[in-house]
């Protein structure tokens, strides 16, 4: 019992290092390759390439925790790798856009496994012991991601976008690879594979969860690639931009932190699917039909805490429950692979929407990937297995109740 708390405290730091990076990189790296004076073309076939490495990468690098690789290893090993590849992406530009796509794919590869690292060993200890809080410990994250970004854009005022970004992200690799080399987590060992050599098969349950949250997940690529756009030119300001999108982060900060207080029956796998699909559908109609006005916007930015923290959970407690041994790190791999696959996907159709109808089209077919993820969250829901009694697999809370087969815990 006395290492649940540190452990709660180097995950939650682990999350952190990581996240404020992210938080840094994905605002800031696309105003670093406008600084180097590249053509938009290149720009948009660089900042693709990591997302088409992600749906690649992540499930096999994932997948060497079961086969013995540690996973605080692997984080330790993807952010000095991280580290060496942003030192080098000044030099890399220099030689020109083919040198510097090759090190954006290395540093793809390098990123891919962090978060999904973490995970792993975060649900390996809320199994172990249901005193341990997912949600809280996952919320970490969230906040380091939204103060990285108020504090990355002042370093660029300061020292210059194309200076503070490598040099802002080499640094927090290297912070991230040295708390991950040193901290020391009591999470139980990779289960090992079958003697028989054959992997274990992830469930349908599984794979119909994954694919409910890829679809909902999916559903804020409007908003991701088109939402900033599409408020700056009807005339919201540039200030109530960030803004907003701070609440979205805020409000996903507010489930992570009270979500455990919420009835244990509304904390099971798929109903926090459900839920995130629910409110992505609401957010894609209202996006659609008032996404122009500020008070309107306000209020659907606010569904975020749903719309994203709901799914994220759901995806995760249904990892947790579902996933057999010998195959934990293949199913966290799977999780992020399929989100980026699917948001990818429907990043280039907002592209094409936007072009052709602007932003109501863009937000409008957004509703379809929300309805779909809850659809395929309904199905996962009927087929699921219900036992007389569920171990404790994964907890947002220490007070879910055990007599309850989808109690998520």
């Amino acid at each position: 019992m006395v290492r649940e708390a540190p452990n709660a405290a180097r995950l939650s730091l682990l999350y952190a290092v990581v996240f404020v990076e992210i938080g840094i990189a994905m605002p800031f790296m696309p105003v670093w390759l406008n600084a180097l004076g590249l053509e938009a073309g290149i720009i948009g076939a660089l900042l693709a390439l990591p997302i088409a490495v992600k749906i690649v990468a992540t499930a096999p690098l994932v997948g060497l925790i079961d086969r013995g690789v540690g996973a605080r290893r692997l984080l330790t090993i993807g952010s000095l790798a991280l580290a060496l590849t942003y030192a080098l992406m000044p030099v890399a530009a220099g030689l020109g856009w083919p040198v510097l796509a090759l090190l954006i794919v290395l540093n793809a590869a390098a990123g891919a496994p962090l978060v999904p690292s973490i995970d792993y060993m975060t649900l390996g200890a809320v199994r172990r012991s249901a005193r341990l809080d997912y949600a809280r410990i996952r919320m970490a994250g969230s906040i380091a991601f939204l103060l990285a970004n108020l504090a990355g854009g002042a370093a660029l005022g300061a020292f210059g976008e194309r200076l503070a970004v490598p040099l802002l992200l080499t640094a927090l690799a290297l912070i991230a690879a040295t708390v991950a080399g040193t901290t020391t987590i009591a999470t139980p060992p990779a289960e090992p594979a079958p003697t028989d050599g054959r992997r274990p098969r992830l469930p349908p349950v599984l794979w119909l969860a994954i694919a409910a949250a890829a679809a909902i997940q999916a559903s804020h690529a409007a908003i991701y690639a088109f939402g900033s756009i599409h408020w700056s030119t009807h005339g919201i300001p540039s200030a109530w931009i960030g803004t907003l999108w701070a609440i979205g982060v805020a409000a996903e900060i507010v489930l992570f932190a009270g979500i455990g207080r919420c009835p244990a029956r509304w904390r099971t796998p798929f109903r926090l699917l459900a839920l995130g699909g629910i409110a992505a559908l609401i957010r894609a109609i209202g996006m659609a039909l008032v996404g122009d006005r500020l008070g309107p916007v306000i209020a659907l930015q606010l569904l975020h805490g749903l719309s994203f923290g709901a799914t994220q959970l759901g995806a995760m407690a249904a990892v947790s429950r579902y996933a057999p041994d010998g195959a934990r790190g293949r199913a966290q791999g799977t999780v992020s692979a399929t989100n980026a696959l699917a948001s990818a996907s429907a990043t280039l159709v907002c592209g094409a929407a936007y072009q052709a109808g602007g932003g109501p089209l863009t937000f409008a077919l957004m509703a379809p990937l929300a309805l779909i993820g809850l659809c395929l969250a309904a199905r996962a829901a009927r087929i699921a297995p219900r036992p007389a009694f569920t171990p404790p697999h994964f907890s947002v809370s220490t007070s879910a109740s055990p007599s309850d087969p989808d109690t998520v815990r």
